[in-house]
């Protein structure tokens, strides 16, 4: 489950279909262009609680399961949050994380 999800967050990378970093997160959360927030296990406190806070109020879906370096691995760039843009895409990944 986890190779599959890495690997398609990749393809969502090369798609164009995602923002990185905390700030330009929650500006699309927030204008709701983002549909799915990926957020490493291992980012601080106060992100997790900002984060967990503005997804809830917009109903945004949360994923939390991925550490900072896997997210790395997957997408070759150091971030600790990432937003997928498109419905399609953030739809897969959450069913891939469901199966």
């Amino acid at each position: 489950m986890k190779k599959s999800f890495l690997d398609f967050l990749g393809i969502a990378l090369r798609a164009g279909k995602m923002i990185s970093g905390t700030e330009l997160t929650m500006q699309g959360i927030r204008n709701q262009s983002v549909k799915l927030v990926i957020m490493a296990s291992d980012c601080s406190d106060r992100t997790k609680k900002d984060l967990t806070n503005k997804t809830n109020s917009y109903d945004v879906v949360l994923i939390d399961n991925f550490t900072s370096q896997e997210l790395k691995d997957a997408i070759g760039k150091e971030r600790k949050v990432i937003g997928i843009t498109d419905l399609g895409i953030a739809r897969r990944l959450i069913e891939i994380m469901e199966n």
